[in-house]
């Protein structure tokens, strides 16, 4: 018994010790707060940096006079994803709010696209500024299944983008890209006569 006294105390000073070595713990969890705190101090940095480096972007164009009277071809209530340059699905636009998520509500009329953003910026898209809609998968590091994203490409100034959208009811993707098809095909036919 006498032997086994000697290990018992021992393993109880280890026991205690790692217990009360509060010093260290609290410089770990101090060092691990201010790494999290450099990390978003520097995406935060790189979204402003991105900004500027887009700062040539026109303003986003508002809804003409009267646009709330034009009767309205379809709506889709659902989510606002992203906007990028058109054709490459991970260069995110951010300058206006364009990387904004937020939910959202899309209005097509015979004049264009109305994208309406609570706690983001609304903007508007032109009948003649239209170019495509297709379905998509991924667009700024969002990827869903086939067909899960509502991409429509639209030119703003001298630059194509591709916003992509999802509705609560994704069933309704493809009458859109059906109904945009049309829109653009009538505009660019109007524009050539």
């Amino acid at each position: 018994m006498t032997t086994l006294t000697p290990l018992y105390h021992l393993a109880a000073e280890q026991k205690s010790a790692e217990v009360t070595d509060w010093a260290a713990r609290i410089a770990w969890v101090v060092g691990l707060l201010v790494f999290i705190a450099l990390v978003y101090w520097l995406m935060r940095q790189g979204w402003k940096w991105r900004a500027s480096l887009q700062s040539g972007l026109p303003e986003l164009p508002a809804a003409p006079e009267g646009f709330a009277d034009d009767e309205p071809l379809l709506t889709l209530q659902g989510r606002y994803h992203a906007s990028t340059t058109a054709g490459q699905w991970l260069d995110r636009i951010v300058a206006h709010g364009l990387g904004t998520r937020s939910r959202t509500e899309l209005t097509l009329t015979s004049r264009g696209l109305y994208v309406e953003r609570p706690g983001a910026a609304d903007f508007f898209v032109p009948a003649e500024a239209l170019r495509e809609a297709r379905l998509d998968k991924a667009l700024a590091g969002k990827v869903l299944p086939e067909g899960g994203l509502l991409i429509i490409t639209w030119a703003h100034g001298e630059t194509l983008i591709d916003s992509g959208f999802r509705s609560d009811r994704a069933a309704e993707h493809q009458a859109w890209v059906d109904a945009v098809t049309h829109l653009t095909s009538t505009t660019t036919e109007g524009t050539a006569r």
